[in-house]
């Protein structure tokens, strides 16, 4: 009589593992336990034998798995429809820039001072360009083309420099040949010099651009990422 209690507590214990099995199985996958016992019938069905329902059991679990593995992994975004994992990317590397228009140009560097604009702090125009704004070097900065390649407000990404706005002419600047805004002449021989650069055209612009439109550029929020990346370095 033990020995019958025994073992018929041993098959409760047994079925009792294999329901909460089947169950965790069932959440797990979507598959129901029922399908574990019958081969899929019917011509459209999309298992024909055991052998490849298990397969996709098996691949149903290791996706789960490692979806449950995505969820837990460190995200950083880097815009509203899209994140990466870990580090931050470059900006030559966090977008597919072949999709973009690109044009080859001789690209140089300026400053607003009067080795490459004639004027002093002081003087009423000193660090204002053709089209009115300041100039700026930050993700958006300010940069000067030929209007007639390049109109104002057109948004360029040049690699090694990020994005340039057109915001500036200059007499020197003519076909194509852009400036790109540094802050100092020490930024502008360190950073860049002159280079033959391939640049992709995100925007064209319309003949204009304001402050306020340069500002909201460097405030998009699904930017800040890159933002933050060039700020550190800028301080380093």
């Amino acid at each position: 009589m033990v020995k019958i209690k025994n073992w018929s507590k041993r098959v409760a214990m047994t079925l009792l593992f294999t329901i909460a099995f089947l169950t965790t199985f069932q959440s797990v996958t979507g598959v129901k336990a029922q399908m574990l016992f019958d081969s899929p019938i019917g011509e459209n069905d999309e298992y024909t034998t055991r052998t490849n329902f298990w397969e996709h059991s098996l691949n149903t679990i290791g996706l789960a798995f490692k979806n449950l593995k995505e969820a837990f992994s460190p995200q950083t975004k880097i815009s509203s429809s899209a994140e990466i994992e870990g580090e931050v990317p470059p900006l030559e590397k966090a977008f597919n820039w072949e999709e973009y228009p690109s044009s080859t140009v001789v690209a140089t560097g300026y400053t607003a001072g009067y080795e490459s604009t004639g004027k002093n702090p002081g003087d009423p125009s000193y660090g204002i360009t053709y089209s009115g704004v300041k100039v700026k070097r930050d993700l958006y900065s300010t940069i000067a083309a030929d209007t007639d390649v390049f109109p104002i407000g057109t948004i360029l990404f040049i690699p090694g420099y990020g994005y340039g706005v057109v915001a500036d002419t200059g007499s020197a600047i003519n076909g194509n040949k852009i400036d790109l805004y540094f802050e100092t002449v020490d930024d502008v021989y360190e950073q860049w010099g002159k280079k033959e650069v391939e640049v992709f055209v995100v925007e064209v612009g319309d003949g204009k651009i304001t402050n306020e439109e340069l500002e909201a550029l460097n405030e998009d929020e699904s930017m800040q990422v890159f933002r933050s990346q060039y700020v550190s370095n800028k301080k380093e």
